[in-house]
């Protein structure tokens, strides 16, 4: 059996890639839209990819497994649990649709499906058996059921989804999952998780890409619940201190339930010049994405751009400033090369942002603007509508400037109405160190607000030997 990881530090997702080698047969579970890593194994391994699957409507990034489908002719599994308003939708009208106990042959591989539910009511873990070597299962691919050292949050419905309450019975139904589910399990069975440290999927994943069942039995923060019987202490212990959920993964749920658009082949990237650029941003035709570092787009930008800092985070600080619901227009990308504007594109598209058109080296004769900016000794006498903490909710709770309100980064651009209106005055923000700033301010000035960002952020501001506030987040 071949058992490989496919991880994306962007969005810390991981896909998995088994494959009988006998039978030159494979599977792949979870996978994003970008297909390259999956088909250049395959063909390293001389292998088929004849089936595709996933763990559960994904929220945090759009999922692969239609577009895998379409590229190779594999057939889709997807989970049949849940009831009726977690059932895949009509352009999955051609997968098998699994229940509990639902088995994927490959030569003598069993993908077996195991109905999880907590993070979502849909939600499947698949157990995994080597024939080769025994009867018995040997991996558990857990979804964001169980990561490293932490569970999947049951309240992204409530926070992203716009259900009401759901997370209290998500949280019982996590505590029996683990329960009839997982803790069954012997201690040897080796723990895959789709996600790592970095994800919004829980609040205290660990970075080692995999656990057992017998470790997270013995030394997970939730042990101990179960082996008390302790169900409230451990929905009330699952339930605190979760991070805020980024707006675009209401976007994700709807997709993914529905279907992900196929791409299949895309167009090549145009470049560039400036003067056509220059012509394109001055009939608002084109979008510009800035992708370098905010030391240097504070040193002159294309007015109204979006700055995306690098290929690294393009997915999760695209999915802050993009909305593709809303805004269809080309983004042009600033790369050093054609073969960076490709990687950043596939980052995008990991998030459904489809629209990228082309890409510009340089720019030099572009008319560039200087973001404003304030520094930290001068706060006190600038005039502003509002003081903006653009950083997590838990971060602003243990330590933020006196006065400011929060909205994190990820839900700036879905909550205007909390911000006061755009001729209102100068909104000064700020983040930790200014990165997640410098994203969210080019945001709201591209909708027409007057921003100033905190020169160094929170960070340079607490340095300077000021004394922080804390206390839960002022409501915007």
């Amino acid at each position: 059996m071949l058992l490989e990881r496919i991880y994306d530090e962007d969005l810390a997702q991981a896909s998995y890639f088994i494959g009988c080698q006998a039978k030159g047969e494979a599977i792949v579970v979870d996978p994003r839209r970008d297909l390259n890593a999956y088909l250049e194994l395959a063909a390293k391994h001389a292998m088929r990819i004849v089936a595709v699957t996933e763990t559960h409507i994904h929220a945090d990034y759009l999922s692969g497994t239609r577009e895998l489908a379409a590229r190779t002719g594999a057939q889709m599994y997807v989970s049949d649990e849940g009831g009726p308003d977690w059932t895949y939708g009509t352009d999955f009208h051609d997968a098998v649709r699994m229940k509990h106990g639902h088995r994927i042959m490959l030569g003598n591989i069993i993908v077996e499906a195991v109905h999880t539910p907590g993070h979502t009511p849909e939600h499947l873990s698949f157990l995994v058996t080597d024939g080769a070597q025994s009867d018995k299962p040997g991996f558990m691919l857990t979804g964001d059921f169980v990561f490293v050292g932490d569970l999947g949050r049951p309240d992204l419905l409530d926070e992203a989804a716009g259900f009401v309450d759901t997370r209290f019975q998500g949280a019982k139904d996590l505590f029996a999952s683990l329960k009839h589910r997982f803790l069954t399990l012997p201690d040897y069975v080796q723990v895959l998780p789709a996600h790592g440290s970095g994800s919004a999927c829980g609040k205290a994943l660990g970075a080692i890409p995999s656990s057992t069942v017998g470790y997270e039995r013995n030394f997970s923060w939730w042990s101990q619940y179960l082996k008390n019987d302790d169900e409230q202490g451990f929905v009330d212990e699952l339930l605190s201190g979760q991070p805020d959920a980024h707006a675009y993964f209401g976007r994700m749920k709807m997709e993914n339930k529905v279907g992900p658009a196929v791409i299949g082949e895309t167009p090549t990237l145009v470049e560039y010049t400036a003067e056509q650029l220059s012509a394109e941003l001055a009939a608002d035709t084109v979008i510009l994405v800035d992708t370098r570092h905010n030391s240097e787009v504070h040193l002159g930008t294309v007015e109204r751009s979006l700055n995306i800092p690098g290929v690294d985070k393009a997915a999760s600080y695209g999915a802050w400033v993009v909305d593709p619901l809303v805004e269809q227009r080309p983004l042009v990308l600033l790369a050093a090369d054609f073969e960076e504007a490709e990687a950043m594109r596939d980052h995008l598209i990991r998030v459904g942002i489809d629209t990228v058109g082309g890409y510009v080296t340089s720019l030099d004769g572009l008319d560039l603007v200087i973001p404003k900016l304030v520094q930290p000794e001068e706060l006190d006498s600038v005039e502003r509508a509002m003081l903006l903490d653009v950083r997590n909710k838990t971060e602003y709770a243990e330590g933020h400037l006196p006065g400011a309100h929060q909205l994190s980064g990820g839900r700036v651009l879905w909550n205007l109405d909390l911000l006061p209106d755009p001729g209102a005055g100068t909104i000064v923000s700020y983040c930790q160190s200014g990165v997640r700033n410098s994203v969210a301010a080019s945001a709201l000035r591209r909708a027409g607000y007057d921003v100033a960002e905190l020169d160094g952020s929170y960070a340079a501001w607490t340095a300077a030997g000021n004394t922080p506030a804390t206390s839960t987040p002022v409501s915007v």
